[in-house]
């Protein structure tokens, strides 16, 4: 049986845009916090922003789908959707000033676990036991990587703001599941290329609220460091939603994962940061429960198949 898109017949293009995406994100991630010094994380979600719509405006020009891309059937959705995506990069961006490069993208893999519980609660989607159980691996991974930074609470000696940061990069991946949620609902009526443009407006309109709690000048270099993450930020969009293209989601998804790796060699590299074994662990406890709930996911979706062409699965 063929497929009904011949685009799909190129899962090698589809996995080297998703590895693609990863790559610019972390780069991008690392010039955030390059910039966190000196810049508020209000104005570092602006330039994230703002300088990934004329990106995103291009390519939407040279696929034909700039009219797309402006028309939506609810603009409300895209207000939501932005107030709670924007506000999550925000907190993610203040964690990044705050934690190694390594610890923020092992918290912000709880954001697809939570998906799954999230999914359950308000769009009523069956969770099973085996799902269930991915997730609880995958948030005791989450918890052993920060808890180290939570002993302050319990009056530990771990400085404060390590405390703060990891609580905000650990509210990001709730915002950014719930975030998810609202697209899993937008896509009923928004095309993808609309999603992806008025995200970025969103963002960038919302984040001069911050305004009045201290932009400041950036200095030349800072300056080039934040557009340069927003150019990236847009690009890895691009890449992102064209990998799915060429490819199943069960297919390119676990690639998402080779952003630790990545994250670890940027941060030892550039930042001097090594991660401690606690910290290793916890981040191999929630790839393991990610990359379970994705091969979940194939496996439904090959179960959902047969049962289509009316064969039945076996086991």
């Amino acid at each position: 049986m063929e497929d009904d898109d011949p685009d799909r017949a190129q899962p090698l293009r589809g996995i080297a845009l998703k590895v693609c995406a990863v790559a610019l994100f972390v780069v991008m991630s690392a010039m955030i916090k390059a910039a966190s010094a000196s810049v508020p994380p209000g104005e570092t979600v602006f330039f994230r922003s703002a300088f990934a719509v004329p990106v995103i405006l291009v390519w939407l020009a040279w696929r034909g789908e700039l009219g797309r891309g402006l028309r939506t059937a609810d603009p409300m959705k895209h207000v939501w959707r932005g107030l709670v995506g924007s506000t999550s990069m925000g907190l993610t961006f203040t964690g990044l000033g705050l934690l190694p490069l390594f610890e923020v993208q092992a918290i912000q893999y709880a954001t697809p676990l939570l998906v799954v519980v999230f999914a359950a609660m308000f769009l009523g989607e069956e969770v099973r036991l085996f799902r269930l159980s991915a997730v609880a691996l995958g948030l005791v991974g989450v918890l052993i990587v920060l808890s180290p930074r939570l002993t302050v609470l319990s009056g530990g000696a771990v400085e404060a703001a390590d405390a703060v940061g990891a609580l905000a990069v650990l509210g990001a991946a709730v915002l950014a599941a719930l975030a998810q949620v609202f697209v899993r609902q937008m896509v009923r009526t928004e095309t993808t290329a609309s999603i992806v443009f008025y995200f970025s407006i969103t963002g960038t309109v919302l984040s001069l609220a911050t305004l009045p709690f201290g932009w400041v000048v950036p200095s030349p270099g800072v300056l080039a460091l934040l557009i340069g993450a927003g150019l990236l930020g847009g690009t890895g969009q691009i890449c992102v939603t064209s990998s799915y293209r060429f490819a199943d989601a069960s297919l390119v998804a676990p690639f998402d994962y080779t952003s630790i790796l990545l994250a670890l060699a940027i941060g030892y590299g550039v930042f001097g940061e090594v991660p401690t074994g606690v910290m290793l662990i916890g981040a191999a406890l929630v790839t393991a429960a990610g990359v379970l709930i994705i091969w979940r996911e194939h496996q439904l979706g090959l179960e959902r198949g047969r049962s289509r062409r009316g064969v039945t699965p076996q086991g």
